[in-house]
């Protein structure tokens, strides 16, 4: 079962993940219409792309913009989450040792304590913003169980990952559930809001270019709208 989870299935999630995301890539720019969004896509240039890199940066980083500035904790709980999710699964020594074994290369790798230390992270960080959606009316309002079944999601590989490591009795059966989970997750990135790994910088992209040029970022260069 462990060489057919971390073989033909393995391949098979990672052909879904990469596939599916360019799918929503080419569908989302395709999706753009200058008329319709009123931003000059391939005019003005210039001010187009000079926005979009302020607007990713700007929300790249904590405490880079007003939103994140108004609630420091929501920021530090989503930061942590997400330099979790992203960091960890890439450099974790275990996932390493597995693209070795697999396919024959490997990247550098976290030391134990901090890959631990990043998990936790990450379970602690989606716990505090899954209470944040129950405790305040204004997310409880927009809250959904689809989206405490995709914070489960993303979550769940960590948790049995957690498991598996520290598992005294069946750690080979935890070991793959946790490849599992992982594959559950990159399969369902493409299909659900969790496509915002990549769409983030996309829709960053088109509010800032749209901010550059026609909200004030060209001023007075004879804008018409």
């Amino acid at each position: 079962m462990y060489e057919f989870v971390t073989g033909p299935l393995a391949w098979l999630a990672f052909a879904v993940f990469f596939v599916g995301i360019i799918v929503r890539l080419v569908l989302y720019v395709r999706g753009l219409d200058w008329k319709l969004d009123r931003v000059t896509y391939s005019v003005n240039t210039a001010f187009g792309v000079r926005g979009a890199v302020r607007s990713i940066l700007f929300w790249l980083f904590p405490f880079g913009t007003q939103s994140y500035r108004n609630n420091p904790g929501f920021t530090l709980a989503l930061f942590a989450m997400h330099i979790g999710l992203i960091v960890t699964p890439i450099f974790l020594l275990g996932h390493n040792i597995l693209l070795q074994e697999r396919w024959g290369f490997s990247l550098w790798s976290l030391p134990g304590a901090v890959a631990d230390l990043l998990t936790i992270a990450v379970i602690v960080s989606a716990l505090l913003l899954a209470l944040r959606r129950i405790a305040l009316p204004e997310v409880r309002i927009i809250t959904t169980a689809y989206d405490y079944l995709l914070l489960a999601v993303a979550v769940a590989p960590f948790v049995t990952g957690w498991i598996a490591r520290y598992a005294y009795v069946h750690s080979q059966a935890w070991l793959i559930v946790h490849v599992l989970c992982g594959e559950l997750f990159l399969v369902a990135i493409p299909f659900t809001k969790l496509s915002h790994f990549v769409l983030f910088f996309a829709t960053r992209a088109q509010l800032g270019m749209d901010y550059g040029i026609k909200r004030g970022g060209m001023k007075v260069k004879g804008i018409s709208w």
